[in-house]
């Protein structure tokens, strides 16, 4: 089984301009994403796809392919699957090249177990999944308002369960994605079939804002001091 990793990484960001090659706990944010990918005994490539020249020298620098991406497809509108797309139709038409499996890493959420890649990959065969999505568990309850009438959303706020007595509920959290390359042709999403939730248990950061950022980066100097110890 062919497996690779992708991380889109464009070169424009509007909440922390130059994100990706920001350093983090001293190493350029898409430092974490490549590394772990690397790591990976599963994943076979690691590929960066980016439309900026800085963030292509960076990611060779840590041993990753590049596939540079068309500015059409790096807007702040354009989305990720559009990337990944790109990326697949590449590797098709340059090296008729086609995985069985791609492991879609964004590189906004750099805080992984160094197994948690392998991990996900083993169930997601396990399970014989066609789509998988790393989670994260929570016990929030949430509430929506539209035109202006609030409205609980997860439960029935007349009747308030327990925390111990709600059904149990994963918050999406944007780490690792897993599909087969069908699912993204056909659904034109990371996500479809049969889907599989793989939990991760430990705190998880979508880097959007500086203040993401620096809880980013005190968990990750925690992680690798609880390593070093």
């Amino acid at each position: 089984m062919t497996i690779v990793s992708i991380v889109p990484c464009r070169g424009g960001s509007k909440g922390i301009p130059r994100k990706n090659v920001l350093s983090l706990a001293g190493k350029p944010l898409i430092f974490y994403s490549i590394e772990q990918s690397k790591q990976s005994s599963h994943a076979d490539r690691t590929i960066i796809s980016t439309d900026d020249q800085e963030i292509a020298t960076v990611a060779k620098s840590y041993g990753a392919e590049v596939i540079v991406r068309p500015a059409e497809i790096s807007g702040d509108t354009a989305s990720s699957e559009l990337a990944l797309i790109h990326a697949l139709d590449y590797l098709k038409d340059t090296e008729n090249y086609e995985p069985d499996l791609v492991v879609f890493l964004q590189c906004t959420s750099p805080l992984r177990k160094d197994d948690d890649i392998d991990k996900a990959i083993i169930q997601f065969q396990q399970e014989q999944a066609d789509s998988l999505l790393s989670v994260s568990p929570g016990h929030s309850f949430l509430w929506e308002q539209i035109d202006g009438v609030a409205r609980s959303i997860n439960y029935d706020y007349r009747n308030r369960p327990r925390r111990q007595e709600m059904n149990p509920q994963f918050r999406e959290n944007g780490s690792i994605y897993i599909f087969k390359p069908w699912v993204l042709r056909e659904y034109n999403n990371r996500l479809g079939g049969k889907i599989s939730l793989y939990v991760m248990a430990e705190p998880c950061v979508d880097i959007d804002s500086m203040l993401d950022f620096e809880i980013a980066e005190f968990l990750l100097t925690k992680q690798h001091t609880n390593h070093a110890n």
